[in-house]
């Protein structure tokens, strides 16, 4: 019998032309996130399995599997649904889709950063709801980023690009991380290092690129946006869970920060019922790689990764326990 690949969800047909020259391809028909029982049912028998961030990985999934189980291929950056440790330890690799969405994520970061200084959300609304307005110099007012300061969380690949487009706007950069970024990337965006309570306190906008972690769930909670700013804008297009969202409500409803822009949610789809009562909150469904290009690219780079493991070559990219 030839090799498996299960496809957990719909990904371009070049990705699969790709998975095709090595195995039997299937795509789970579902239009929607598989359920465990569902998952391990669709894996069974499979040589290769390319999931999607929704989509547990442990070690309960590789015995569901069974023995034959050589790669699983997360189309996706981030690798928090996957227990990395459980899984190569069976001899399983695991990879993900690092460098091809750095781009647009960082672009969508800043566009929902003008989205909320620039209160573009509410604007469109007034439009929509065909309220009355008339021009006026006091007229839906926000702020502008120039000469502000940008404090990131995680200045990887995504975060220095997002940098970059700050500086553009003249805005001034600074950064804390688990450690300093090389010093050639510190002179390029003139960023400062920082530890986190000083970042907190000191940056006009607080924007999250950390990966999820234990140490990073709830890193911004209810003590975090006390220490920030009341004008102090919190913008995250990493993962959900590192925002404590219920906190995060509470604090815009009592000015403790200005306002929030939000890609990702601690329990997607779900969004904090709260937090959509608020104008001062911009919301969008996890658009950050939403573009054709990125999202091809992230399901090639997946299929790459597939082909390379199943043909007896090393994956284009690993993540290492």
């Amino acid at each position: 019998m030839g090799k498996q690949i299960v496809v957990t969800r719909s990904v371009p047909e070049s990705a699969l032309d790709m998975l095709r020259k090595v195995g039997a391809v299937h795509v789970c028909p579902q239009d929607r996130p598989l359920t465990v029982p569902e998952l391990h049912e669709a894996v069974r028998g499979a040589h290769g399995v390319v999931t999607m961030l929704h989509d547990r990985i442990d070690a309960d999934l590789i015995t569901a599997a069974g023995p034959q189980l050589q790669v699983v291929a997360n189309v996706a950056v981030g690798y928090d649904n996957i227990d990395v440790p459980a899984v190569t330890e069976r001899g399983v690799t695991v990879t993900n889709t690092p460098g091809v969405l750095v781009d647009a994520t960082a672009d969508l970061a800043l566009g929902l950063l003008l989205m909320v200084t620039r209160r573009l959300g509410e604007g469109e609304r007034l439009l929509r709801a065909r309220q009355s307005w008339t021009f006026h110099l006091g007229f839906m007012l926000g702020t502008g980023l120039q000469g502000k300061t940008l404090g990131i969380v995680g200045l990887g690949a995504i975060g220095q690009a997002v940098a970059r487009r700050a500086r553009a706007f003249g805005m001034d950069i600074v950064y804390t991380g688990r450690g300093r970024a090389p010093a050639e990337v510190e002179a390029e965006l003139e960023a400062r290092f920082l530890p986190q309570h000083e970042l907190l306190r000191t940056a006009d906008v607080v924007s999250l690129h950390c990966p999820l972690t234990e140490q990073t769930r709830h890193l911004i909670d209810e003590s975090a946006l006390a220490a920030m700013k009341s004008t102090a804008v919190l913008v995250n297009t990493s993962r959900g869970p590192v925002v404590d969202e219920q906190a995060l409500a509470k604090a815009l409803r009592e000015g403790q920060i200005g306002a929030a822009a939000l890609d990702v949610f601690e329990r997607e789809p779900e969004v904090e019922p709260a937090l959509l009562e608020l104008d001062n909150v911009v919301v969008a469904p996890h658009l950050g790689s939403a573009t054709t290009e990125t999202r091809t690219a992230m399901a090639e780079l997946a299929a790459r990764n597939v082909v390379a493991v199943l043909t007896g070559n090393e994956p284009v990219t690993p993540v290492r326990p």
